[in-house]
């Protein structure tokens, strides 16, 4: 009998313990449509509208409803790619700024009740929603506040307008789980046939509490998207980039939806008043809208596993976007390249070397807040330390020697973000050597650096609002990507191919045919003198693995050119480098091309630099065969420009000349326009 005494004695005392009281509360906290928002991290945008068959970013607002007019719509083929890449939800822009709707709305004639698709009688919501429903996927609406259709808009009629539009959207198409309102309010439109600008104050015209109201009461479950939140806030740019260190915590009172100066809340606050986390949103193209000039322009994988890991990897959703095609489709391209990405991180996190491993935690809580609970897979459980301890460390064996280059790691946010530095280090040798470091965790953080091979690692969290309480820890060995090639040309037309990793071997072609493995292989640099497109591929001839594809459509070369001014600088417009810009001395960049030429556009890459200034808003766009008699041969807006910088095209009949200038009517910030590279084109 003796051998029974000690397991039940055991037993009883483990009765008699107390359960630990959970820590306290750091405020601000989520709300609870915010926790199960949390969980749902990626997501995608649908922008079908208009704009996609105008071919712009933003409508003027004057198109007509008989321009809508997809040839094979199928709201089945994006819902079943969104679920295929792993996302758990698609927006749509229900009505973007130009005004069109994509229901039968019963205020506005500027509807596809008025196009010919599906006779006039379709409703793409309902479409759009159904499909979501069917694969498993949340609806989500795009509703742009400014409309530069409507007459009334800048008048208080126009907010009755805009409620009873959200009154229909939200009460006749299901539950809903996040309402986009874009920034963007105010300026020029066609406002009903006006053709004028209409300043509003963004901070009071839509009188955002009441309006607010009303959606929370139609939709209460729904997350809230602006600038200001309430639920969730812009990032503060369109790369798809979160921040090294950022907090869900915002000074919610102090910003609003369009405000000037977001840029410096976009991070959020370590001592914000309310929970309002960061949403990365990007488009899988350079613009939001379809393109067939950009079908070769889709972002490579490397490049969408940056934005994943600067996304959701720096405590912020990720919502890509899908610009869907005027037959109604998301795009072959798009679709190739959604569905790599969530291979990729699907491999990435396909071992979590953490589960096998043991944990051993410097202080706990109690049984209840083990360190055993950070590799358990439940959110909702975690490890943490007493009141007072600040600093704790945890440390993982794996029982052998590993290789790795991936740490992830949660912080159970439902009790506040509190974590401000921590680090990972390795041991060698009975010494411990840092391995990587960072700021904030929150609901997700992931590090990346170089393999690394040890058999015990150690996560110190240094400082915190609170004491930490992470609910999980994640070590993955990462396989590594290879990168497509970079194709550069100098001013002289001189091409050079380079391989981003030491030892790959590069394939090319000039002839429009995709580059294969083992044929034209790429020794020296070689002239393009005419419009040209060259294409790449890299190869490990180790694995055997090829990169994504990469391409660049030259044309002229620019060698001769010489840009009018009377400032030095003035080629670094057109020096083939992005990097380096001109600020112009009139807002009128003037090139003499040398030669004339049969012009069909020109192209214009806004300032790259860290702290860029005038960037071109509204422009003229005119030629000469002499240098002395104009023609205007474009006019228009580079429609957000000051939050996408990307390069832009514009297009027109063919036009022979020698000179070409660019004049800028309007810079977004009112300095004087600056050119960080302009071309022309002749194809």
């Amino acid at each position: 009998m003796k051998k029974y005494i000690w397991p039940f004695l055991a037993l009883g005392l483990s009765y008699c313990q107390e359960k630990a009281a959970p820590p306290e509360q750091v405020l601000p906290v989520p709300h609870e449509r915010q926790i199960a928002w949390q969980d749902m991290q990626y997501y995608g945008f649908v922008h079908f509208n208009m704009n996609t068959f105008s071919d712009r970013e933003w409508g003027f607002g004057d198109e007509k409803p008989e321009q809508f007019n997809p040839t094979a719509l199928d709201a089945k083929q994006w819902a079943r790619i969104a679920k295929e890449a792993g996302m758990k939800g698609l927006i749509i822009t229900a009505k973007h700024h130009d005004g069109f709707v994509l229901w039968p709305s019963a205020y506005t004639e500027h509807s596809v009740k008025n196009s010919p698709w599906r006779d006039g009688k379709g409703d793409l919501i309902k479409e759009f929603a159904d499909a979501c429903r069917a694969e498993g996927l949340k609806v989500g609406i795009y509703y742009s506040p400014w409309d530069r259709n409507h007459p009334d808009y800048g008048k208080p009629e126009y907010i009755t307008y805009m409620r009873n539009q959200l009154t229909e959207l939200l009460t006749n198409y299901g539950e809903i789980y996040e309402i986009w309102f874009d920034g963007a309010n105010g300026g020029t439109g066609w406002y009903g046939g006006a053709n004028e600008e209409r300043k509003v104050d963004k901070f009071s015209y839509y009188d955002w509490p009441t309006t607010l109201e009303l959606v929370r009461k139609l939709q209460p479950n729904a997350m809230l998207f602006s600038d200001a939140g309430p639920d969730v806030r812009w990032v503060g740019n369109e790369h798809g980039f979160a921040y090294e260190t950022t907090w869900s915590n915002l000074m919610r009172d102090s910003v609003y939806a369009g405000m000037p100066d977001f840029d410096k809340w976009a991070t959020g606050q370590e001592n914000g008043t309310h929970w309002v986390p960061a949403e990365s949103d990007v488009s899988i193209r350079p613009g939001w809208y379809y393109h067939t000039y950009e079908d070769h322009k889709v972002r490579t994988l490397p490049e969408l596993m940056e934005i994943y890991y600067k996304s959701i990897g720096q405590n912020s959703s990720l919502l890509i976007n899908f610009p869907v095609d005027t037959r109604g489709l998301i795009h072959e391209k798009d679709e190739e390249a959604i569905l790599k990405m969530a291979a990729k991180v699907k491999e990435d996190f396909a071992v979590n070397l953490a589960e096998e491993a043991s944990f051993e935690a410097s202080a706990d809580r109690g049984i209840e807040y083990d360190a055993k609970n950070l590799s358990d897979g439940d959110f909702n459980t975690y490890w943490t330390t007493q009141d007072g301890e600040m600093q704790a460390s945890v440390e993982i064996d794996f029982g052998k020697e590993v290789s790795f280059n991936r740490l992830l790691i949660q912080e159970f946010v439902n009790l506040g973000q509190r974590v401000k530095a921590f680090s990972l280090e390795k041991e060698v040798n009975g010494s411990w050597e840092k391995i990587a470091e960072g700021t904030t965790i929150g609901y997700k953080r992931i590090l990346r650096f170089a393999d690394t091979q040890a058999q015990k690692i150690r996560v110190n969290f240094l400082d915190g609002k609170g004491i930490p309480v992470i609910s999980e820890i994640g070590v993955y060995s990462a396989p590594a990507l290879l990168f497509p090639p970079k194709i550069t040309r100098t001013p002289e037309g001189k091409v050079s191919i380079t391989a981003a990793e030491g030892g790959s071997e590069i394939y090319f072609s000039t002839d429009g045919s995709k580059p294969e493995a083992g044929k034209n292989p790429y020794t020296n640099e070689f002239e393009v003198l005419t419009a040209q497109t060259v294409q790449a591929i890299a190869v490990d001839p180790r694995s055997g693995k090829v990169s994504d594809l990469a391409r660049v459509d030259f044309d002229l070369p620019k060698a001769q050119w010489k840009v009018a001014a009377t400032t030095e600088g003035s080629q670094k417009g057109v020096d083939e480098d992005i990097n380096s810009y001109w600020t112009t001395e009139n807002d009128v960049f003037q090139v003499d091309l040398g030669a004339n030429a049969v012009l069909t556009g020109i192209t214009y890459y806004p300032m790259q630099g860290r702290y860029p200034s005038g960037f071109i808003a509204d422009y003229v766009i005119e030629v000469s065969q002499n240098g002395s008699s104009w023609k205007e041969v474009a006019r228009g807006e580079f429609s957000n420009i000051a939050n996408s910088p990307i390069e832009q095209i514009v297009r027109f009949d063919g036009v022979e000349a020698r000179h070409v200038r660019l004049k800028a009517l309007k810079t977004t910030d009112g300095d004087k326009a600056t050119v960080a590279e302009f071309g022309v084109i002749t194809r």
